[in-house]
């Protein structure tokens, strides 16, 4: 007896083509449409641009409908219809995140251009295009339900740089494209000549035929207007104020780390003041981070109790769901980042090593710390001598001299920091913090007396200690960093650490690997590129100068959402660390008000503000 298999194939191809037509019918996912209006809505500013641009089309079908029209709505449409789609196109972005007040605005504007195109070019394709993009606002509107970012005043300068050099162009290139009707010859310069004054609203050296010369005017004076308005809009519209981390977050924070401080040797740069944070239901584990450019960062594992973890996690993810801002997560550990993925779905990726010295096993004897110990001996025949003192120790004239030495020795312009630095020194609140200096005795002292440089760490737990910053003078004899932390070394014992956190080491094991026999061609052009960037960033230099201390190494990661958003974590990072400084200086009356005339943000606390100690 046989019995008949049914054939797979003949059932497949149905059943995919009736699951395809399925999916088509029932459209894009929900969570998905925000993004793809962003882009039909970059699209139909585009339409509204060039319709506002371009001459109409005299043999148009609806031409002769259109001849009923008063002439004067002929000018206002183009001008219309020109500044919708530089509207729109500005809007886009903010629908791709699912602002609301992007939202709003673009339902009112996608009328008004469609009714702009159509007085001034007749033509049904632009309109049809407008309006159809309004289904899909509004049939998911709940998509879009974004809370406000927060708002820094620089942005109506930049606002105002971009838009002028737009509209100095777009309004060229009107200018240009009636040639046909130009009286004369113009030139260039008497071109942009003619859009300059008609940006302000004046007439200019170009004349024209018949109206056109009106639709050129009303064209450029639209682009005047809207750079203006836009710029006023951004400079003077309520605040929405990136809040600060208050001082109940604080005292809850400093609780969190002295019961479970000694876990995470990041864990002390929570209390960063620039940072913002979000607490579990039961409040026993925190998560801080900062907002950059749209990405939510995060830094380290969360503060508190692991089995609390998961609640300051959802927390952190909510946050960000409502702001529609990207989640990451820069130098979590090992653990941190298993907990990271496995609650939120996210992915892990390693982003380097973490150097870190256990102070029993620390000597200058042996031949592979040769170099480092005929270093300090060197430097101590000098004549230099080193101090390692609590914060607390200290007495406040000495601790403001080693301040301004601190930031009088700053390498660059901008302090940078975010993940490994706490952005302070002598706070009477981290009286656990430490400070080694090192001082020599001269016939000409400088301005700081005898001070030749300064490390400052901060407290991991009860027995650890995290490097916050390496400052010295630069006139001092190479070699101080090397001195103050064999100095910090030798002195832990007494002051009860096991425990030293050094600097952290981008791409370390990618380094380490790429110059050992055998690497293969991949891994030695990675290492290749490494070193070349090496020399703007401390990539390379970085690693060589901890491997100097024999430490052992604790790999960091970085938590993402999606590989296409590793770009933009990176970018948004480098402006944290401060690596990368977008705050153009503003004129006075555009400047955010002091921390006393600002306002607690209803959505959450957070800021953008770029300070890091190196």
């Amino acid at each position: 007896m046989s019995v008949e298999v049914p054939s797979r194939r003949s059932d497949a191809a149905p059943t995919g083509r009736v699951n395809g037509v399925r999916r088509l019918l029932r459209g894009p996912r929900p969570e998905a449409v925000p993004v793809l209006v962003g882009r039909a809505c970059s699209l139909v500013g585009v339409l509204d641009i060039a319709a506002g641009v371009f001459p109409r089309f005299r043999h148009s079908r609806m031409h002769a409908i259109a001849e009923v029209l008063p002439g004067a709505l002929g000018p206002f449409a183009a001008a219309l219809s020109l500044s919708t789609g530089v509207l729109l196109l500005l809007l886009a972005h903010g629908l791709k995140r699912g602002k609301r007040r992007a939202w709003r605005a673009a339902v009112a504007l996608l009328p008004a251009g469609a009714v702009a195109q159509f007085t001034y070019r007749h033509s049904l394709v632009g309109v049809l295009i407008s309006l159809a993009l309004l289904a899909p606002l509004l049939r998911h509107r709940d998509q879009f339900d974004a809370l406000p970012d927060p708002r820094s005043r620089w942005r109506a300068l930049a606002n105002f740089v971009l838009m002028s050099a737009g509209s100095l162009m777009l309004g060229l290139l009107i200018v240009s494209v009636h040639s046909e009707r130009i009286i004369g010859d113009p030139s260039l310069a008497d071109r942009i000549t003619h859009v300059i004054y008609g940006l302000f609203g004046f007439e200019g050296p170009v004349d024209y035929q018949g109206s056109t010369s009106w639709t050129v005017a009303f064209s450029l004076g639209a682009l005047g207007l809207l750079t203006a308005v836009t710029t006023i809009y951004l400079a003077f519209r309520p605040e929405h104020p990136a809040a600060r981390l208050t001082e109940e977050d604080e005292v809850r924070l400093r609780a969190l780390l002295e019961r479970h401080g000694n876990r995470d040797s990041l864990g002390h740069f929570a209390l960063r003041r620039d940072k913002a944070v979000v607490f579990s239901p039961s409040g026993k584990a925190a998560v801080t981070y900062r907002v950059v450019s749209g990405v939510m960062l995060a830094s380290g594992d969360p503060i508190g109790d692991v089995e609390a973890w998961p609640g300051a996690i959802e927390q952190f993810m909510d946050e960000a769901k409502a702001h529609s801002w990207t989640p990451a997560v820069m130098g979590c550990s090992e653990t941190g980042g298993e907990v990271w993925t496995r609650e939120t779905g996210l992915d892990a990726l390693e982003l380097g090593d973490e150097a870190v010295v256990d102070v029993k096993d620390f000597s200058l004897a042996g031949r592979a710390m040769r170099n480092v110990r005929q270093m300090v001996k060197r430097i101590e025949r000098a004549g230099y001598e080193t101090r390692v003192r609590r914060v607390r120790d200290l007495g406040e004239a000495e601790l403001e001299r080693i301040r301004r030495a601190a930031a009088d020795w700053r390498g660059t312009d901008t302090e940078r920091g975010f993940s490994m630095a706490l952005g302070r020194i002598g706070d009477p609140a981290d009286g656990d913090c430490l400070i080694a200096t090192a001082h020599k005795q001269e016939d000409h002292p400088g301005p700081y007396g005898d001070l030749k440089a300064i490390l400052h760490f901060v407290p991991w737990g009860t027995d650890g200690a995290s490097l916050d910053l390496m400052r010295r003078d630069r006139s001092a004899d190479p070699g101080m960093n090397e001195l103050l932390i064999v100095a910090a070394l030798q002195a832990a014992p007494k002051l009860g650490i096991e425990r030293v956190s050094l600097n952290f080491a981008m791409f370390r094991a990618a380094l380490a690997r790429g110059e050992k026999i055998g690497a293969g061609p991949v891994l030695r052009a990675w290492r290749g590129l490494l070193v070349f960037l090496s020399r703007w960033f401390q990539i390379e230099s970085l690693y060589k100068f901890n491997a100097k201390f024999r430490p052992r190494w604790e790999p960091r990661f970085v938590v993402y959402r999606a590989s296409a958003d590793l770009p933009r974590i990176g970018f948004a990072a480098m402006q944290a660390e401060g690596f990368v400084n977008l705050a153009l200086p503003l004129p006075r009356f555009l400047r955010r008000r002091g921390p006393a005339g600002r306002r607690p943000c209803p959505h959450g606390t957070t800021t953008e503000r770029n300070i890091r100690a190196a």
